[in-house]
């Protein structure tokens, strides 16, 4: 089971748009991250830790620039914890397209 903290970065709308920016859009500086979404900056870069802290980004310098990466590996524990349940609803889903089927 994937740790708490992983769950906890993504129960915040903002920081799963932030993981959604860096997927699209690769590798951004913080300052570009932070003028997408008009936060006051000591809030956006708690986002940031938590994302951080979690193992979801990675934070580099490029001179006086820090880097946000997306760390994808991270999400496959919660992809991995979630399988389950998919496999559930497929079942499920099944089965309600064979009752479907045999209505008149």
């Amino acid at each position: 089971m994937p740790d708490t903290a992983v769950f906890a970065a993504l129960a915040n709308p903002v920081r799963r748009e932030v993981l959604q920016v860096l997927r699209d859009e690769g590798p951004q500086p913080v300052a570009a991250l932070a003028a997408r979404f008009g936060l006051a900056r000591p809030t956006f870069s708690e986002h940031l830790r938590v994302l951080r802290d979690a193992g979801l980004a990675s934070e580099t310098r490029q001179g006086r620039q820090r880097v946000y990466r997306l760390e994808p590996a991270r999400l496959a524990t919660v992809r991995d914890w979630l399988a389950p349940f998919e496999r559930f609803w497929a079942d499920r889903l099944a089965g309600l397209g064979t009752v479907l089927d045999e209505l008149p």
